[in-house]
């Protein structure tokens, strides 16, 4: 074993638990961070604890009685929303949970932070340009409350790396894959399309990524990144309906009317209704459709030529993540 222990925040997310199964794989020794009432289960190598980013103190436990070993801390935690609003929640637990990580990476002098921030916090250019890696980041840069935490959170990471602390940003796409119990959006529109709950298709596409490729990405940022850069872990830009050509493909269902992005504008308000009537979260709001129609060709180049990044075909990706859904339907997203 290593003289070293990685600890991942948000560890029961789709990435943080990715990124547990992967270490343990691996052998490496892990401390994870849970919200308190999560079921998980410590193990050989893995030891859980409960606490929240926005209280900097139920944080210490993680850092505490490390030895001689050396820290490597990926933050995963954070909200994903859709809605387009900066809430109070999602403001502190985007902006001021990493402020808080932040502080004590630097009391504890862990070897290095791996921030996973988001591609949407980067600055949008107009197609048919792609989009790399930047060195600014503002709120006032970007649409959408998720982006603009995501944005503030990246140039305090930057901020902190610009005064001594070892730390790297990743820029994950749309993250897509087995794994999920906590209700991945994009899960969930092939879990609804699977269960025939996705009432239509919407026309327009983002890039998607396996959220295995993007842990194993994180762990690559841990060994060979340089501190104070970003990395964008993209892989490639699929239309929503080819997505569900692949799944129907791989399970069956039915052909679904697409609607172009106008009508499906128009439409938020009654797709909102159909999804409360189901019981389930709306996946096609405003800041949803924003981005479906906004430029996502996101170039991964930087990150392949520098980590060894190399992401897989969606079609394997798909594969796997629908025969997860169908061995776990109880922990598949509702």
């Amino acid at each position: 074993m290593q003289n070293r222990v990685f600890i991942v925040t948000g560890a029961n997310g789709h990435l943080g638990s990715a990124l547990v199964r992967l270490l343990k794989s691996r052998k490496e020794e892990v401390r994870g961070l849970v919200l308190a009432g999560e079921k998980v289960h410590d193990g050989p190598l893995v030891r859980y604890f409960a606490g929240d980013v926005t209280r900097k103190e139920s944080l210490r436990p993680l850092f505490e009685d490390l030895g001689d070993r050396e820290a490597y801390v990926i933050h995963t935690a954070g909200i994903v929303d859709i809605s387009g609003e900066v809430t109070k929640a999602l403001w502190q637990v985007n902006v001021e949970g990493t402020k808080n990580v932040l502080e004590l990476c630097r009391e504890y002098g862990v070897k290095r932070l791996v921030y996973v921030s988001s591609v949407h916090a980067i600055p949008e250019l107009k197609e048919p340009l792609v989009q790399r890696e930047v060195r600014d980041f503002s709120a006032g840069a970007v649409e959408g409350g998720y982006a603009k935490t995501k944005a503030e959170a990246t140039r305090e990471v930057l901020r902190a790396a610009g005064q001594g602390l070892d730390a790297v940003v990743v820029h994950p796409s749309g993250i897509l894959g087995p794994y999920d119990s906590a209700a991945n959006h994009i899960v969930q529109l092939v879990w609804d399309y699977m269960r025939g709950r996705l009432p239509a298709c919407v026309k327009g596409g983002y890039d998607f990524v396996d959220v295995r490729d993007v842990a194993r990405g994180c762990l690559l940022a841990a060994r060979k990144g340089r501190a104070g850069e970003c990395y964008i872990l993209s892989n490639a830009r699929y239309e929503i309906g080819d997505l569900l050509k692949m799944v129907r493909q791989l399970y069956g269902g039915r052909r679904l009317c697409a609607l172009p992005a106008w009508a499906a504008r128009a439409a938020v308000p009654v797709l909102k209704l159909y999804a409360r009537t189901k019981g389930q979260r709306p996946l096609f709001t405003r800041y949803s459709l924003y981005a479906l129609g906004s430029n996502s060709r996101f170039s991964h180049d930087k990150a392949t030529a520098e980590l060894g990044y190399r992401p897989r075909e969606m079609s394997v990706t798909l594969r796997d993540t629908v025969e997860w859904l169908l061995a776990h339907p109880r922990a598949a997203v509702h």
